[in-house]
């Protein structure tokens, strides 16, 4: 059986269809135009985006997206900056991996992806 998944970066939702029978191993092809989830919102806050979408003809979920990336779109006062990147540690080992165990970002989309298949097949019983 094939795969749907989020086209998110790192695939959220996984589910089986006969429809797609290949596993895309790609992570950019996993991104996806939006996403599902929930906040915990001031009632004040959700009030006046359900009214503003009411006065408009809009649906509350693009008055919400709207006032998200307009707020994304502000830039950081400069204090509130980040001003320094974190380094991780580079870990040199003594001799090479074997070509199919290196941690290349196509193997590390490969084990997150079929971690994600095992946990669907845990969570429906497979």
């Amino acid at each position: 059986q094939g795969l749907r998944r989020n086209r998110n970066i790192f695939p959220t939702t996984i589910s089986y269809t006969q429809e797609n029978p290949q596993l895309d191993r790609n992570p950019e092809s996993w991104k996806v135009s939006s996403m599902k989830t929930t906040l915990d919102l001031p009632e004040e806050l959700v009030r006046e985006m359900k009214i503003r979408a009411a006065s408009e003809g809009r649906k509350l979920r693009d008055v919400a997206t709207e006032v998200i990336q307009r707020g994304l779109a502000q830039q950081l006062p400069k204090t509130e900056q980040v001003k320094k990147r974190v380094n991780f540690p580079l870990i040199k080992c003594k001799h090479p991996a074997p070509k199919n165990q290196e941690l290349t970002p196509d193997r590390i989309a490969e084990i997150l992806l079929n971690q994600e298949v095992e946990w669907h097949h845990e969570a429906s019983g497979r």
